[in-house]
């Protein structure tokens, strides 16, 4: 433990955004964007196996962890505020360079900052987060729906989306082996979800994800052109992404590293020595 994670919050436009910070300020920067309904709290094996040789910064999303949750009739949650206030968060932090961690709602915040400012990107590291249509596989045909009519399916997304199955399953997915999961991680979130003005706030912010899938062909053409530095780790037993969304970033960046994993869409879960061990790798 020669650099232990320091908890810390930052004023970002008014807002108390917490992080999590570990590793020497002058080494390689990795900024590690969270999935839902998770936080930053998703990286803590990363931060733990990682901090000796790089410096990790995991901020928490307005309306996730321990970040303000300002209400949703007086603050957009769509994901480009949220990118913007990570891009300002950077700015606060000083972070120039940086790798991109991006795992689920990561994507299309990471995105998002790479398109504003492409100068700051060193890498991309990409974990079950999806930036193709097809990738978006047949459970996504129900949430298509809300998009298209939000007033009479919100009812049904809500009870679904936002249910303590359902946080369970994101986990689990298709993993034979459920007894590899600590059963705190859905729990837990699950906790938060229930906490008042929580559902407000995803649900606003989910009815924006249709604006990733618009999104969706200029990230393409944007790595096509740029041919980033980019790995895809990719957990096999993902329950809300296809399986060929790894070898579509391929097509886009045909020297992208590419490894699929026994593990699910929080593939940190189950896979936290191999994922250490391929962004070390990486990094080099």
């Amino acid at each position: 433990m020669g650099h232990p994670t320091s908890y810390r919050t930052t004023q970002i436009d008014g807002l108390s955004i917490f992080y999590r910070e570990a590793g020497p300020r002058d080494a390689p920067t990795l900024l590690l964007l969270h999935g839902f309904p998770s936080s930053s709290r998703m990286f803590e094996p990363l931060l733990a196996r990682c901090s000796d040789r790089y410096h990790l910064v995991a901020p928490d999303y307005p309306g996730f962890g321990h970040s303000d949750w300002p209400d949703p009739k007086k603050f957009p949650y769509t994901f480009d505020h949220c990118a913007e206030i990570m891009n300002r968060f950077t700015e606060g932090l000083r972070l120039a360079r940086y790798t991109l961690y991006m795992q689920d709602y990561g994507g299309p915040v990471g995105f998002r900052m790479a398109l504003a400012h492409p100068e700051r990107i060193v890498r991309l590291i990409v974990q079950n987060a999806v930036a193709h249509n097809e990738g978006l596989g047949a459970i996504w045909k129900p949430r298509r729906a809300f998009w298209a009519d939000r007033a009479a399916k919100e009812i049904t997304f809500r009870t679904s989306f936002l249910s303590l199955e359902t946080t369970r399953t994101r986990h689990l997915g298709t993993d034979p082996d459920a007894e590899r999961y600590d059963p705190d991680l859905w729990t837990d979130e699950f906790a938060f979800l229930s906490q008042s003005g929580q559902s407000d706030i995803q649900t606003d912010l989910f009815y924006d994800y249709r604006t990733n899938v618009d999104g969706y062909p200029k990230w393409q053409a944007w790595m096509r052109e740029m041919q980033p530095r980019l790995q895809v780790i990719w957990g096999k037993y993902d329950p809300s992404f296809d399986i060929s969304e790894p070898e579509a970033y391929r097509r886009d960046v045909p020297n992208a590293q590419v490894h699929i994993l026994d593990a699910g869409h929080f593939a940190l879960d189950t896979a936290a020595d191999q994922i250490a061990q391929l962004v070390r790798d990486f990094m080099k």
